[in-house]
C-alpha cells in the first residue's frame, strides 16, 4: 500500500484499493493504523477520502526507504 502511494503521492480510498487489488476493508483497517502513526494524512472532500503520505514525517521516509531497498534485487558481488 505505501508503494502505490509513493508512486502516486495523493489518491481517494476507493482507488487505492483498486491499485492494490485488495478490499475496502482491509485497505481502511491499514489505513487506520498508518493513520494513527501519523504516516498519512486524510481529507473529506465530498463523498470521498483522500489519502496522501506524510512526507513531513520521518518514520514516512524511512518506511519508504526500507520498501526501496527490500524491493531492489541482491546482487552477489
Amino acid at each position: 500500500m505505501l508503494l502505490a502511494l509513493a508512486k502516486v503521492r495523493k489518491t481517494h480510498v476507493t482507488q487505492l484499493v483498486r491499485m492494490i487489488n485488495s478490499t475496502y476493508n482491509q485497505v481502511n483497517r491499514n489505513l487506520a493504523i498508518l493513520e494513527n502513526e501519523k504516516i498519512i494524512k486524510t481529507e473529506k472532500l465530498g463523498y470521498l477520502r483522500i489519502v496522501e503520505l506524510n512526507v513531513e514525517n520521518p518514520k514516512t521516509m524511512l518506511l519508504l526507504k526500507a520498501l526501496e531497498l527490500l524491493d531492489k534485487p541482491i546482487s552477489n558481488s
